[in-house]
C-alpha cells in the first residue's frame, strides 16, 4: 500500500477501480476517458456537493431570496416596520434590503472579519453592526445611513440593542459587557473575570441583564448600578475516569419570563437550569435512563405568550425539542418529527407555536400544547443559522450557509 494513502470510503465498491494521485499522468487521462459523459457529470456533481455542503431541497417555499452574499450568513433581522431586512455574513458585509423587492438599500463594507450581528434599534432611528474582531458600527438611518459612531473592542461574542432605547450592549470574548449610550458613545463596563461572556438577554423590565459565560457562571446584573445581583457559579465538573479532560458546563443560550420571576439557561453539558430571584431553583435534565440522548443544548425559550400555564422548551443539535413542565420540572412533551435533524435557533411564533431553524435548512414549527408538528418549510440548500419573526406582518427572515437569506409567509 502506498505511504500516506486516505482509509477506503464506506461508500466504496470493492470492484471499482481507484486512481490515485502520483499514479501515471496518462493513465489517468485513459482512465477517465474511458467514462461516459452521463457518468463524468454525475462525479461533478458530487464534488460540487463535497465541497460547498448544499443540497437541493425538495420545494422552496419562500416568497423571495435574497443572494448578494458571497458566504455563510449569520445574522438577520428586520425593521420595526418589517419593510427592510438587514442581514451579516462571513463575507465581511452587511447589506439592508427591501424584504419585498431584494433590493439593495445599504451595503456595509468597513468590516474585516465575519459580520455576527446586525440589528436596527427600537424606534428604527439606527442601523448597528458588529464583527468578530468586534469592529462596532452605527448608522443614522434617515441620515442616508450616515455613520454616527464606531469602537473597537476586541473579540466580540454577541451584540445587542435595548429594547426600549437607544442603547447598545456588546459581550467580549474576555468576558467584559460594554454598554453605549448613542450616539454620544457614553460608556459602562460591567467587568468580567476572564471567561467570555457567551450570551446575555435583558429580564421583561428591560433593567436587569441575565447573562451566561464560558465556565458556566451565571449573573444577573443590575444594569443601572452595574452590580451583581446574583451570581451562580459552575457545577463541579464530573468524570469516570480522573485523567478525562471534561469541558467546562459553558451557557450558551438564556431565555427569561415575563414575570421577571424565572430564567432559563442551556448549556453544553445538556442541562437546562431554572434560576429564580433568589437563586437556582431545578435542573430541567434528560434523566439517564431515558432513550432521549443528550446533547448540548442549543436554544431555550420559556412562558409561552398567550398560555395559560408555564412551559419551557429546550433544543439541541441532535434534534430533541423538549417542552417542560416548569411547575414539576418534568418533560411533558417530546415535539414529533420523523426528521430530527438538529435545532440550531428558536423562537416563539403566534397561536402557541414553538418555531426552529435546523441543520440541512428546514423551518420546523410545533404547537406548544401537545408537541405536533404544524408546518415545515423548505428552500434552503443548507444549516440556518439564524431566524427572526416580525409578527405584525406573520413574515419570517432566515439566513444560512447557503449564503441566501429569504423570507417566508408563515401559515399560522
Amino acid at each position: 500500500m502506498r505511504e500516506n494513502t486516505p482509509p477506503a470510503s464506506p461508500y466504496h465498491d470493492e470492484d471499482e477501480e481507484l486512481v490515485y494521485v502520483g499514479d501515471d499522468i496518462d493513465e489517468v487521462i485513459e482512465h477517465l476517458e474511458g467514462i461516459p459523459d452521463n457518468e463524468m457529470e454525475d462525479i461533478d456533481e458530487e464534488e460540487d456537493l463535497e465541497d460547498d455542503g448544499n443540497v437541493t431541497p425538495e420545494r422552496d417555499d419562500s416568497i423571495l431570496t435574497f443572494s448578494k452574499h458571497t458566504s455563510a450568513l449569520f445574522c438577520g433581522n428586520f425593521s420595526t416596520d418589517g419593510s427592510l431586512a438587514v442581514t451579516g455574513g462571513e463575507d465581511d458585509k452587511a447589506y439592508v434590503w427591501a424584504t419585498d423587492t431584494g433590493d439593495v438599500v445599504f451595503e456595509v463594507t468597513e468590516h474585516k472579519d465575519s459580520v455576527i450581528a446586525a440589528e436596527f434599534s427600537y424606534d428604527g432611528a439606527y442601523l448597528a453592526t458588529g464583527d468578530m474582531a468586534g469592529e462596532l458600527r452605527v448608522f443614522k438611518i434617515d441620515k442616508n445611513y450616515k455613520k454616527v459612531w464606531e469602537f473597537s473592542m476586541g473579540d466580540m461574542s454577541w451584540m445587542q440593542w435595548h429594547r426600549k432605547s437607544n442603547v447598545l450592549l456588546a459581550g467580549s470574548e474576555v468576558g467584559e459587557i460594554y454598554i453605549w449610550r448613542i450616539p454620544s458613545g457614553d460608556c459602562k463596563v460591567l467587568q468580567g473575570a476572564g471567561d467570555k461572556c457567551e450570551v446575555a438577554i435583558f429580564t421583561s423590565d428591560d433593567k436587569r441583564l441575565a447573562a451566561g459565560y464560558g465556565d458556566g457562571t451565571f449573573k444577573l446584573w443590575d444594569i443601572k448600578n452595574q452590580q451583581v445581583l446574583l451570581n451562580i457559579g459552575p457545577d463541579e465538573p464530573s468524570s469516570s475516569d480522573e485523567n478525562e479532560e471534561v469541558p467546562p458546563p459553558s451557557i450558551t443560550t438564556i431565555a427569561t419570563d415575563n414575570e421577571n420571576q424565572l430564567i432559563i439557561t442551556g448549556g453544553v453539558d445538556g442541562t437546562a437550569k431554572l434560576i429564580g430571584s433568589n437563586g437556582l431553583i431545578g435542573n430541567l435534565s434528560i434523566p439517564q435512563s431515558s432513550s432521549l440522548e443528550s446533547f448540548p443544548i442549543e436554544r431555550v425559550l420559556i412562558d409561552c405568550p398567550g398560555l395559560e400555564f408555564k412551559v419551557a422548551v429546550t433544543a439541541n443539535l441532535g434534534g430533541k425539542v423538549i417542552i417542560w413542565d416548569v411547575a414539576r420540572q418534568s418533560i411533558r412533551n417530546e415535539c414529533k418529527d420523523e426528521d430530527a435533524s438538529g435545532v440550531t435557533t428558536m423562537i416563539w411564533g403566534r397561536e402557541q407555536t414553538i418555531m426552529a431553524g435546523t441543520l440541512g435548512g428546514a423551518v420546523k414549527a410545533w404547537n406548544v400544547r401537545n408537541g405536533e408538528l404544524k408546518f415545515k418549510l423548505l428552500g434552503h440548500a443548507n444549516n440556518i443559522h439564524d431566524i427572526c419573526y416580525h409578527e405584525k406582518k406573520n413574515l419570517l427572515l432566515t439566513v444560512s450557509e447557503d449564503k441566501t437569506a429569504k423570507i417566508y409567509t408563515l401559515p399560522l
